[in-house]
């Protein structure tokens, strides 16, 4: 079994309010969710306006896949999402057997 996880730091657009990141992020963890079919989540600045970072994670039987997967989804969300400018990514995999 592999396991791989991938973090993005992300900057918002207008962003002036909590509110308004809120509206911004639910669709984006969303997308992310179904088209990957991976588990998605805001797991940090919470409380600042402009940024977020997102999680996700993979479990697959090859690590193949699960590089594919993170792979897919950093495209996506640099590509896809002009509402928001990724920063970084930091990414990691593992094997059950590790």
């Amino acid at each position: 079994m592999w396991i791989g996880w991938i973090e993005f730091d992300v900057l918002l657009g207008e962003v002036h309010s909590l509110k308004q990141k809120r509206s911004i992020v639910r669709p984006l963890l969303a997308d992310l969710s179904r088209r990957t079919e991976a588990a998605v989540a805001e797991v940090g600045a919470n409380d600042l306006h402009r940024r977020t970072s997102i999680g996700m994670s993979v479990v697959a039987r090859d690590a193949r896949h699960v590089r594919d997967v993170l792979e897919r989804a950093e495209r996506m969300l640099a590509e896809e999402h002009p509402e928001v400018t990724l920063l970084s990514s930091r990414r990691g995999l593992h094997s059950s057997e590790d």
